[in-house]
């Protein structure tokens, strides 16, 4: 057909070609299905109408394409959008100005019109002026990727630490995108007023944007200071827990992969499990035991994505502590995911980021139940040492458990003590800060052999044998 074309008409192919590669490719398959016939109106009111927006190198296969769309139209549901279509550029780095290329701006304005969007998402972080310019000629609302998640965090967000670390870095983000409109954001004039502005029209000596930037360093510095107080009452209770000795075990992981259900599992805790992304914010840390009887704490955390801003890692740095100070760290992957590798290497990302590189890591594939056989071959040898887990049907658990107890730190000192009949206090305490090694009740009292901390075995010094 191109040949008869080329010979008729003067068509060239090779433009053709040219023309496809350089265009806005639709990517396919991405886009919101309301299958819920219940309240379709009510729901169709308070759903944003989005487009998705990214660049990608040419380099990029049609899997890579897909999967980076699917994650950011996941985001996009969680914070409440409903997704009418996807399009990307290839091109090794965003326009300066538009993000994407100028003349594709006007194919992106055209197809917001088309699909009745109110709403247009960019996968990347936009400039100012990239934003600015994006948004005065798409003709809609214009938001990218970190002011994206920074919404969903602010959506989930209970506690007053959680919402002021939000504010935090939401503060932090829109300092630097202040814009406005006319002269209303430069209400500075002259000593004499110049420009017929007359009595009450001089300005307070900064223009309006100044003050909007003043106000929210101000506001920044002041939630500092009070992530600041709550940190150091944190503090105080993990100071605690090292006097003692217990050992600390965080959870880590992508968002969505199972950490709080895992941390419900192994403490018989209550937390709030849900099938989207970002469901926890807060820490929360529980007392878990080993089958030995050793106890430790063990705490879930906020999960990690995919270029997780800079700020947002900022503003939870005091939440991220929790990682830091543990002992070890159980790093849980969804293995039903197209891509835990992905997953991991994002993870080790954001840990290196906050120095937390170093702790000791146990890699706990979870949903495992919805893999085949083949694939879990293929984590298997993807990830040696990994236990292959399922919190939906409790496969793998005892196994995870065991290693956990494994892989706690040492306990300093062995003691050989005998117990008064009336000092049973020290007993449980031995039994749930030690390793027991051996237990015998006589006539003078009970006898016990085992490690403990040297907390303990200062308790225990006027027992020893």
């Amino acid at each position: 057909m191109r040949d008869e074309e080329y010979d008729g008409y003067g068509f060239d192919p090779g433009e053709a070609d040219l023309e496809d590669r350089i265009s806005l490719r639709r990517v396919e398959g991405i886009h919101t299905d309301l299958t819920d016939i219940n309240q379709v109106e009510y729901r169709a009111l308070r759903l944003e109408r989005v487009v998705l927006v990214g660049i990608g190198s040419p380099r990029m296969s049609d899997d890579e394409v897909h999967r980076t769309f699917a994650e950011l139209q996941l985001l996009a549901e969680t914070a409440g959008s409903h997704v009418l279509a996807a399009v990307m550029q290839s091109r090794s780095v965003p326009d300066p100005a538009t993000f994407l290329g100028r003349g594709k701006v006007a194919e992106l304005t055209d197809l917001v019109a088309a699909t009745h969007a109110d709403t247009v998402i960019c996968d990347g972080e936009l400039t100012p002026a990239q934003l600015r310019n994006l948004e005065d000629r798409v003709g809609v609302k214009v938001i990218d990727r970190t002011a994206l998640i920074l919404d969903i965090f602010a959506q989930h967000a209970k506690s007053k630490e959680g919402k002021a670390q939000v504010e935090l870095a939401q503060l932090m983000y829109m300092r630097q995108r202040l814009r406005g409109w006319g002269g209303n954001l430069s209400r500075q004039v002259g000593g004499r007023a110049a420009s017929g502005a007359g009595i009450g029209g001089r300005g307070p000596g900064e223009t309006k944007i100044e003050t909007d930037r003043r106000r929210i360093a101000a506001r920044i510095s002041r939630l500092k200071a009070q992530l600041k107080q709550m940190k150091s009452t944190r503090e105080v209770k993990r100071a605690e827990r090292i006097r003692n000795k217990i050992p600390s075990v965080a959870i880590v992981g992508y968002t969505n992969a199972g950490k709080s259900s895992l941390l419900n599992i192994l403490t018989q805790a209550e937390v709030m499990v849900d099938d989207s992304l970002f469901a926890t914010l807060d820490p929360t840390t529980r007392r878990a035991e080993t089958a030995g009887g050793r106890v430790y704490t063990l705490t879930d955390t906020v999960g990690f994505i995919r270029r997780l801003p800079t700020d947002l890692i900022e503003a939870f740095a005091s939440t991220l502590e929790e990682s830091m100070n543990a002992d070890l760290l159980v790093h849980v992957v969804d293995g039903s995911d197209p891509d835990p590798a992905g997953q991991v290497q994002a993870v080790r990302e954001v840990l290196a980021s906050i120095d937390a590189q170093s702790i000791p890591e146990q890699i706990a594939i979870n949903k495992i139940d919805l893999v085949d056989e083949e694939a879990r071959a293929g984590l298997r040898s993807r990830f040696p040492g990994a236990i292959q887990i399922s919190t939906r049907t409790s496969e793998g658990i005892d196994l995870l458990q065991t290693r956990i107890e494994e892989r706690l730190p040492e306990l300093d000192a062995l003691v050989d003590c005998l117990l008064p009949y009336g000092r049973g206090d020290l007993l449980d305490r031995i039994h749930r800060q030690g390793r027991v090694e051996s237990v015998e009740h006589t006539e003078n009292g009970t006898r016990v052999r085992a490690h403990v901390g040297t907390a303990l075995q200062g308790v225990l010094q006027d027992y020893l044998v």
